[in-house]
């Protein structure tokens, strides 16, 4: 199984990628971040964390929740609803990271299934829909072709790279992806950085 662990696998992908799809060869100077993080409960609560805000909110939230120790299953079953509100998570965020805490999820066995197959087992938990698991397998599992269409830094920055009127929809991106496969992840992190220049701001993740 292929996985992004250096930046010598994202110029692997990259060099992969051009031959696939010309207009990455315009993103070919980048030199995106490896985005990888440890597999595990903080990782899935980070993301949890990071839905539907910014990523300057999402940093701020996750600064207090593991200032406060609660990047461990036990801490947040212990803080209860009254702990986690009290590092800024809302309602849903509180029920969600409950039951993350509370599930019997088997993180080290998520690290052999294929990309599908971990998708499927995360979305089955509240609160976990498939830009959440596809973040995971991609900065925590660092599979390779894992695409996140649904995101929206991404969905930008392929409006930007092919000078399109509006940005796709999240149909559409996953549609057009498929061209770059197996290399999708790469792709992601070659159109974050993409974004994060443009924009001057960071993507998701």
């Amino acid at each position: 199984m292929q996985l992004i662990n250096s930046p010598a696998d994202i110029a692997t992908g990259t060099a992969a990628l051009i031959e696939r799809d010309p207009a990455f060869a315009t993103l070919s100077h980048l030199t995106p971040s490896l985005r990888r993080r440890p597999a595990g409960f903080a990782a899935l609560m980070r993301a949890i964390v990071g839905q539907q805000v910014s990523t300057a909110s999402a940093a701020a939230i996750w600064g207090r929740v593991s200032m406060a120790g609660l990047d461990q299953p036990e801490a947040v079953t212990r803080a209860g609803e009254e702990g986690l509100r009290a590092v800024g998570l809302s309602r849903p965020k509180i029920r969600y990271a409950l039951a993350l805490a509370g599930s019997d999820l088997a993180y080290d066995d998520l690290a052999n299934l294929p990309d599908e197959d971990v998708i499927a087992t995360l979305i089955r938990l509240p609160g976990i829909g498939r830009w959440t698991a596809e973040s995971y397998a991609l900065s925590a599992l660092g599979r390779c072709d894992v695409f996140p269409a649904g995101d929206l830094a991404l969905q930008e920055a392929v409006r930007i790279l092919y000078h399109l009127d509006q940005r796709p929809d999240e149909r559409s991106l996953r549609a057009m992806s498929a061209r770059w496969q197996p290399w999708r992840a790469v792709a992601a992190r070659l159109l974050w950085e993409l974004y994060r220049l443009d924009k001057q701001r960071e993507g998701t993740l």
